[in-house]
């Protein structure tokens, strides 16, 4: 192989790298992944990831663009630590991979049906109406927006009730439940907050 070829080859491997170091959270970390696989087999979800994160790991220092933004893998995260405990290099693992998550959405290459992405959004939506999550109206939400509908919902009806006597259902949530004081306040944070993480993102280049 040529010196050119070499040097295109390395070009094409990096820029990806480069990207995620500019656009991830903890993104730099990346490139100390040393393969050990002890986040894998620390994970209580290993053996149902499509990519585990140390692979992850190694298809970014590859190039492997598309196969990594388009994988339902980082969506798989439960933010254990239990991968961060034990890194070896003390890597930010779960960190990287929810950044790895919201640069993908922001990208628009969410997999199509993904439940944690549906999940994170109808929850962030339901926070944002009034700065408090409305539980009962998050979970109605989730079982129609999942196809479950009715169906889960009825098989449910014990738990419900249940919790409803426990007083750890608020009938106040059936007419829109609490809303904190200032709502219009959290909304500007969040605006400045993303105004910060926009200019963040241009002086990078993403």
């Amino acid at each position: 192989m040529s010196d050119m070829n070499t040097a295109m080859i390395e070009k094409y491997r990096n820029s990806f790298l480069s990207e995620v170091e500019a656009n991830v959270e903890e993104g730099e970390w990346v490139k100390m992944c040393m393969q050990c696989g002890v986040c894998a087999g620390s994970c209580p979800l290993g053996n149902a990831w499509e990519h585990t994160p140390q692979k992850i790991f190694m298809m970014i220092r590859a190039g492997k663009r598309d196969e990594v933004l388009t994988s339902d893998s980082m969506w798989m995260c439960t933010s254990c630590y239990n991968c961060i405990v034990r890194c070896p290099r003390e890597l930010p693992i779960t960190h990287i991979m929810h950044g790895l998550a919201h640069y993908a959405k922001r990208l628009g290459i969410v997999p199509k049906g993904q439940p944690t992405a549906t999940f994170a959004q109808l929850f962030w939506d339901n926070l944002m109406k009034k700065g408090r999550v409305n539980e009962l109206k998050l979970g109605i939400d989730l079982y129609f927006k999942v196809g479950e509908g009715m169906k889960t919902a009825l098989k449910n009806k014990d738990i419900g009730l249940a919790m409803w006597k426990a007083k750890r259902l608020n009938p106040m949530e059936f007419f829109g439940g609490h809303s904190i004081k200032d709502v219009s306040g959290l909304h500007k944070i969040i605006a400045k907050a993303q105004e910060l993480e926009d200019a963040r993102i241009a002086k990078h280049g993403g």
